[in-house]
């Protein structure tokens, strides 16, 4: 569920989201969802001053608390 939600707000936010890709890595109740995005869409996804990745991180923890973990999130380019 967790990766579906990532999945729909970035690719909401890039102009390539075919090349949008989200995979996790965890253990137990501690989850990092790792983001590739186009490197020409780094800074749609960052923001200005990193308020967009801010608030990406938020509502995900938000998710992630009503499923009963803790999430983490980076972004990378590919």
């Amino acid at each position: 569920m967790l990766e579906e939600l990532i999945l729909y707000v970035a690719r909401s936010l890039v102009d390539h989201p075919d090349s949008v890709e989200v995979y996790s890595r965890g253990s137990g109740r501690v989850v990092t969802y790792y983001l590739n995005v186009d490197a020409r869409d780094m800074g749609k996804v960052i923001g200005r001053q990193g308020k967009i990745a801010k608030a990406f991180r938020d509502v995900l923890s938000v998710a992630a608390t009503r499923e009963g973990v803790r999430a983490n999130l980076e972004i990378r380019e590919i």
